[in-house]
């Protein structure tokens, strides 16, 4: 019987025995001195670590933030990728979309929170610093991040180097370690549990083609072999474990670029692929390891690329549910949403699975932020 099986089995016993030691927990936390070395302190009382790291990650997601109250012991193990581990082998692991909307005005955004049932979780407290545009957004370690961008001061505009994160599990805001280079509308993305920025424009409006990998075991960025041209307005993903840069504008070409640059971490090299496919996307996600894309040509079209053999197909969009033509993409329980970017209050969520049988992969869904979707992130814990 596998492991989350027998774990199931035992979930209402662990939470239990959770429940009744949280109290004494805090009183034998509450008695140690600052100075203490908290590797000492078990994270339950009279219970193996390994057994109490088990019973804390059956607890449901919703109780994390309280739980990251108790002790710092408790904090630093729900802020680990342990814990993630953790979750994942009990089987305990909860998808939300986190969606950055606005109203029709343009004028405020929030980040707000929604689950596999369209059900509205909360909203974000505002992200620390001034306000932000142009800025990147990726996800790690169940982390979210908001990079760079230019920060809007007394209306003057500039690019910034600083970095945030969201702790979804303790529902908090932290600055990490700034950017080498300041840059705005440039591309970034999480490959093999690190995250790549890419080219944009600088502090003086000069394009880049600087490249930097921020490890998050180190809290550090690292500057890496550049682009072999500046590259602004593109966007990025990570396909069978390399980066790929596409679309965007490129010092060497007229127009929207068709090539692709794509980045081997093991290599540490550079190489590029041409005829892309695409260009002028307005928007883009990854389900099932390939790539979804829908370009300002295109808008009522798919446009779905496979890493493997390096092959496009086009998937027209039908009209059920929605007549948009300006669309959103998210992703939850390996299905893609597309939401209406028209500031429409009835239209439906239109909803994509790969994995269906033909002709049943298209179906409409309740999910649907309360305004106008910017971009979105899934996160899993």
């Amino acid at each position: 019987m596998p492991a989350f099986e027998r774990g199931k089995k035992r979930n209402k016993g662990s939470i239990e025995c959770l429940t009744s030691l949280v109290d004494q927990d805090k009183w034998i936390h509450s008695k140690v001195n600052e100075g203490d070395k908290f590797e000492a302190i078990p994270l339950l009382p009279g219970l193996p670590d390994d057994v109490a790291k088990y019973c804390l990650a059956l607890v449901p997601r919703s109780s994390f933030p309280s739980m990251g109250g108790v002790c710092k012991r408790w904090r630093s193990f729900i802020e680990s990728k342990e814990f993630l581990r953790e979750r994942t082998m009990a089987g305990m692991v909860e998808e939300w979309l986190y969606v950055l909307t606005t109203e029709s005005d343009g004028k405020e955004s929030r980040w707000e929170v929604l689950d596999c049932l369209g059900h509205k979780r909360q909203v974000l407290q505002l992200m620390p610093g001034p306000t932000k545009v142009g800025f990147g957004v990726t996800v790690v370690n169940g982390k979210l991040l908001a990079i760079a961008g230019y920060s809007v001061i007394d209306g003057i505009a500039s690019a910034s180097p600083d970095v945030y994160q969201y702790d979804s599990c303790l529902n908090r805001w932290s600055r990490l370690a700034d950017l080498n280079v300041a840059r705005a509308d440039f591309a970034c993305t999480e490959v093999n549990g690190k995250v790549y920025v890419v080219g944009g424009y600088g502090v003086e409006g000069e394009s880049l083609s600087t490249v930097e990998v921020y490890d998050p075991d180190t809290d550090k960025w690292t500057l890496i072999e550049s682009l072999r041209r500046p590259r602004w307005g593109c966007f990025a993903c990570g396909l069978n474990g390399k980066l790929y840069v596409w679309c965007g504008r490129s010092s060497l070409t007229i127009g929207n670029s068709r090539f692709v640059d794509v980045y081997n971490p093991e290599n540490r090299n550079w190489c590029e692929m041409k005829n892309g496919g695409c260009v002028m996307v307005t928007t883009h996600a990854v389900v099932e390891k390939k790539l979804f894309c829908m370009e300002w040509k295109n808008p009522r079209k798919l446009a779905i690329f496979d890493p493997n053999d390096g092959s496009w197909k086009r998937v027209w969009v039908p009209l059920t549910g929605s007549t948009s033509v300006g669309f959103r993409f998210g992703i939850l329980d390996g299905k893609l949403l597309l939401f209406t970017v028209e500031g429409a209050h009835d239209y439906q969520t239109l909803s994509y699975d790969p994995n269906a049988r033909p002709g049943s992969e298209w179906q409409t869904s309740n999910i649907k932020p309360s305004g106008l979707c910017l971009c979105s992130v899934t996160i899993k814990v």
